[in-house]
C-alpha cells in the first residue's frame, strides 16, 4: 500500500496546478524554460499551509485513517504538481530531520483536520503552522533571500465550520463567525507576506454544500444550497480582504485568491468533461459507521465502509475529498475558462 504522502499530494497538485491557470500567470521565460510563473514571479521554493487538501504527509499515523487502506489505491504514484511550476515537492514538515536536504524545495507544514482555529481534530492551526516557518527563520534554515523567491500555497476553513456546527453553532450565528474566521485568514496571509514570502495564493471555499458528508442525508441527490450561500458569503468577504491587503502593500500582485468554488461548480453543475462521472455527488468510499470512517475498521477487524469498483468514474473519494479524477476535471474547467476568457 501506498502511503498518505501520494494519497493527499494530487489535491495538492491540483492546487497547485491552479497557479498556471489564473490570470496575470505566465508561461517560463528563457531563462526559466518549463517554469511558470505568478503574475510575472518565479518561485524557486514552496511553502503549504493548510488542512487535507494539501496535506502530503504530516497528519499523525496513530490517528489519521487516511494512512490506512483503501486510501492510496489508485495514487499517482509520485507528487507531480510543483514541478508544473519548476519546482521540486516541498518536504513534509515532520520529516524535516530526516532529509534536512529536502528543506531546500521549500516545505509543507499543512496537517489533514485543522483549521484557522483550532478544530475537532488536534493538528496545528495555521497560527502554529505560520509558527513552524518563523522557527525555521530563526534558525537560519531559510534566509531572506530564500522567502523572498519563494511562493506560499494556503488551503483552509472548511473545517473551522464543521467544528463549529458539530459545537453546537447556529445558522444565524454563521455569517458572524465567517466574518471573524475570514479577518483571521487576513491576519495570516499578511503575517506570511511579512515573514518574506515573495507571493501568497490563497484558496477560496469550494461548494461545501455539496460535499457527499452534507449530501447524504438527501441520498446524494443535490447539494446544500443553505451552507453554499455561506460559502459564498466566506469567498466574498475573503475577495474583499485580499484586495486590501494587495492595496496596502507595495506590490499590488503579492496576494492571490484561487476560485475554487467556481471550478468545483463547473463539474458539479454537469457543464464540460463531467459525464463521465456516475453518481456525481456520492462518494467511493461510503462510510458505514461514522463521518470519517472511510479506511477504519472495528473492533472485530471489519471494514467500516464499502468501496465502489471504478473510483475514476466518481467525482468524490471520500466525504469530504475528490479522486484524482475529479481534481483533474475541476482543473480542466478552470484551466478552460481562462484559455477562453
Amino acid at each position: 500500500m501506498e502511503n498518505q504522502y501520494v494519497i493527499f499530494f494530487f489535491s495538492a497538485c491540483f492546487l497547485l496546478h491552479l497557479l498556471s491557470g489564473i490570470p496575470g500567470v505566465e508561461a517560463g521565460s528563457s531563462d526559466h524554460p518549463g517554469h511558470h510563473g505568478v503574475n510575472g514571479f518565479h518561485p524557486e521554493k514552496l511553502f503549504v499551509f493548510g488542512d487535507s487538501y494539501v496535506d502530503t504527509g504530516n497528519s499523525d499515523k496513530s490517528t489519521a485513517s487516511s494512512w490506512e487502506v483503501p486510501y492510496g489505491i489508485t495514487s499517482p504514484g509520485k507528487p507531480n504538481g510543483p514541478k508544473y511550476l519548476g519546482l521540486k515537492s516541498p518536504l513534509p514538515y515532520v520529516l524535516r530531520k530526516n532529509a534536512p536536504k529536502l528543506a531546500s524545495y521549500g516545505m509543507n507544514f499543512a496537517f489533514g483536520g485543522t483549521g484557522v482555529f483550532d478544530t475537532l481534530v488536534p493538528a496545528p492551526n495555521m497560527t502554529t503552522q505560520i509558527d513552524f516557518l518563523q522557527n525555521l527563520v530563526k534558525e537560519f534554515v531559510y534566509t531572506e533571500m530564500d522567502l523572498e523567491s519563494s511562493l506560499s500555497l494556503v488551503s483552509v476553513a472548511g473545517n473551522d465550520y464543521f467544528t463549529y456546527l458539530a459545537e453546537g453553532g447556529s445558522n444565524e450565528g454563521l455569517p458572524a463567525f465567517i466574518a471573524l474566521v475570514v479577518k483571521q485568514i487576513a491576519v495570516n496571509l499578511k503575517r506570511i507576506r511579512d515573514i518574506g514570502v515573495g507571493r501568497v495564493a490563497v484558496g477560496a471555499l469550494l461548494p461545501l454544500g455539496c460535499l457527499p458528508g452534507l449530501t447524504a442525508q438527501n441520498s446524494f441527490q443535490h447539494c446544500n444550497g443553505t451552507y453554499n450561500d455561506f460559502v459564498n458569503l466566506h469567498n466574498t468577504l475573503l475577495r474583499q480582504a485580499v484586495a486590501e491587503l494587495n492595496s496596502e502593500s507595495n506590490d499590488s500582485g503579492a496576494f492571490i485568491v484561487l476560485d475554487l468554488y467556481g471550478s468545483f461548480s463547473k463539474v458539479l453543475n454537469h457543464k464540460g468533461s463531467n459525464a463521465k462521472f456516475r453518481n456525481l455527488l456520492s462518494p467511493c468510499c461510503t462510510p458505514t459507521q461514522t463521518f470519517y470512517s472511510c479506511g477504519s475498521v472495528d473492533a472485530g477487524g471489519e471494514k467500516m465502509y464499502t468501496v465502489c469498483d471504478n473510483p475514476k468514474a466518481r467525482f468524490f473519494w471520500d466525504t469530504v475529498h475528490p479522486t484524482q479524477s475529479g481534481w483533474r476535471a475541476v482543473f480542466s474547467g478552470l484551466k478552460s475558462e481562462f484559455e477562453t476568457s
